[in-house]
């Protein structure tokens, strides 16, 4: 399994989710299996989205996208977003 980190800071949480939300469609056109979005206690705009992919060049090729981008500004993402790509190497039992 193909994973992408995003963390970035938005102007407005509740600004940021419907446009994340409305834009699920093309992660899933891209290959995305599902995302969870994680918020930090501290600061609610200060998000984290691990995203599960069918492939690595797939996450990337979404990553780059400029469809990604125009979504992010109407979102109000501030500043560049810190993006990892990851390959799952080993699963443990809970």
């Amino acid at each position: 399994m193909a994973y992408l980190i995003v963390h970035h800071t938005v102007e407005d949480y509740d600004q940021w989710k419907p446009v994340f939300d409305g834009h699920a469609s093309a992660r899933k056109e891209h290959g995305s299996k599902g995302a969870q979005v994680l918020r930090s206690v501290q600061n609610p705009n200060e998000i984290v989205s691990v995203f599960e992919w069918d492939s690595i060049e797939n996450a990337q090729a979404f990553a780059s996208s400029p469809g990604l981008r125009e979504a992010m500004q109407n979102a109000g993402v501030i500043g560049r977003p810190e993006v990892i790509f990851l390959e799952e190497t080993d699963r443990q039992p809970a």
